[in-house]
């Protein structure tokens, strides 16, 4: 089993108690290059809901995504990010951006920062 980085656990772990969305991170995952913003789990999960309960075909599952009845582990597990995109090439999918759930012991390297595409 990988070993979670403790830096980026800490990070995790502050944007949980501050409930603050405004750190931007990109990661690397095997197969992909994801960059946005983290969120705090439960408003990841609200905005997760959201979407779903917006969709005939997709409500029931909405309720899965209610915040635990016993809270946050003691220690992230998971970085969630939202207005997050994967970058392949010369594009990133998807173009508005998404919501991403990421196991931190997944994660092989990450940096402080939304990368993107500059035109010029």
């Amino acid at each position: 089993m990988p070993n979670p980085d403790g830096l980026l656990v800490d990070i995790a772990a502050m944007v949980e108690s501050e409930h603050s969305n405004q750190m931007s991170l990109t990661v690397v995952v095997p197969g992909a290059v994801i960059t946005g913003r983290l969120a705090p789990m439960a408003l990841w999960q609200e905005r997760v809901a959201e979407v779903l309960q917006a969709s005939d075909h997709l409500k029931p599952f909405a309720a899965l995504f209610a915040p635990p009845a016993d809270g946050l582990p003691a220690r992230p597990t998971h970085l969630h990010l939202h207005r997050a995109k994967i970058l392949q090439g010369d594009f990133a999918l998807p173009h508005t951006g998404g919501m991403y759930r990421i196991a931190i012991e997944d994660i092989s390297s990450w940096t402080i920062g939304d990368l993107g595409y500059s035109t010029t």
